[in-house]
């Protein structure tokens, strides 16, 4: 049986930047993929970023250095 699991979730105002983003995280192997927008978020592009909840602080960091924007970021509990 599937099983709720708790995600970080990254939003985006613009697709461009969740592209960046993407494109940075690839490059620098940080772990996660780009998903459509849970339906719990109402805001955005229509494309997040899901990661590990304790990746956040590195991610803030990985975002500032790269110079990607980025629109909200919040812990959800998402399906597997």
């Amino acid at each position: 049986m599937r099983q709720k699991k708790k995600a970080l979730v990254v939003t985006f105002s613009a697709t461009s930047d969740a592209m960046a983003m993407e494109r940075y995280c690839l490059a620098h192997e940080l772990p996660g993929r780009l998903i459509p927008i849970p339906r719990e978020i109402h805001a955005g592009c229509g494309l997040a970023w899901k990661t590990e909840p304790q990746e956040k602080e590195h991610f803030m960091s990985a975002l500032e250095d790269a110079g990607i924007r980025w629109e909200a970021m919040e812990v959800l509990e998402l399906w597997g």
